[in-house]
């Protein structure tokens, strides 16, 4: 049985040799067959410098340098072509994954499941991060009409059926625990422990989380434009059923003074909810356009193994 460890790096110069050793340390008491796959999102630092020196003495290393920053789950994709193991674990450079937990997790597909998800109970996140994850995920099971649990990220252990499956899928926007979920078979989820961040701090802004929920639930969902129908179904229901009261108003002389400012206000409403739509289908019109152009999901620079 092969192991396959893929962990994407960005700016984790000071990091890397720690996550090398006790991946090491981890992985050995499951397997001596395993490779670990570092992909370099074309980090500023000295990440792909460390990565080369340590792959050309240790070869179960095997680097992969991307020829721009193209973002974690692309690297992750990028990981996940070249892992040739029966298992492939999907973890975070930063160590808050564990790497001592991975035992744990092939132990539990022994009883049967493709997929076992490690399920953070106690995130040792930012207040900020918990929140807005809070937030996407709630947002995320509405959008989609799916149970999305907020305390698993990346970090499983995953069979080779399940990534080839994912690796299939030609969605240009990749989210790798959402595609995870949409290609089913057998999974579970067990409790690990989720560590602190004990070296720099995370590279997720505001703006990228808000891209990132933004860019998922136009790819993962269309309720959006199912709810812009129904509202927009509303409004005419109700702008009909006004027309007819004043229809009633004008035909018994019950109008005296025509409404401006009423007449104002619904222009000013009406327009807003036109443009809002009109923003909607627009923002999926640009993911069928980026799709058409058929560009690569990632492009790789260099390999060292």
């Amino acid at each position: 049985m092969k192991l396959s460890i893929i962990s994407p790096v960005y700016k984790a110069e000071n990091i890397i040799p720690l996550l090398i050793e006790r991946i090491n340390q981890g992985v050995t008491k499951v397997t001596d067959d395993y490779e670990i796959i570092l992909v370099e999102d074309n980090s500023p630092d000295d990440s792909w410098a460390i990565i080369k020196d340590i792959a050309t003495i240790n070869k179960k290393v095997i680097g992969i340098k991307l020829s721009r920053n193209f973002g974690q789950h692309y690297a992750i994709t990028a990981g996940l072509h070249k892992a040739t193991g029966d298992w492939i674990v999907v973890m975070d450079c930063d160590l808050q994954d564990q790497p001592e937990e991975i035992e744990k997790l092939y132990n539990k597909t022994k009883e049967g499941y493709d997929i076992v998800l490690a399920r953070r109970k106690v995130r040792k996140d930012s207040f900020f991060k918990k929140m807005f994850s809070i937030f996407f995920y709630k947002m995320l099971s509405f959008f989609t009409d799916t149970k999305q649990d907020r305390t698993v990220a990346n970090f499983g252990i995953y069979h080779k059926k399940v990534i080839e499956s994912v690796l299939k899928m030609g969605d240009v926007i990749r989210v790798f625990p959402i595609m995870i979920q949409w290609v089913g078979f057998s999974k579970t989820a067990i409790d690990v422990d989720h560590s602190k961040r004990e070296i720099g701090k995370s590279t997720y802004t505001f703006s990228k989380l808000f891209k990132l929920a933004v860019n998922t639930f136009l790819t993962f969902s269309n309720k959006p434009l199912m709810l812009t129908v129904r509202f927009g179904f509303l409004i005419s229901l109700f702008s009909f059923l006004v027309g007819c009261y004043y229809l009633f108003k004008y035909l018994t002389n019950g109008i005296v003074i025509l409404g401006y400012t009423s007449l104002i206000l619904s222009i000013w409403f009406l327009a807003g909810i036109i443009i809002f739509s009109i923003g909607i289908l627009g923002l999926y019109v640009g993911k069928i356009f980026d799709t058409a152009k058929k560009r690569p999901t990632f492009i790789i620079d260099e390999t060292i193994e």
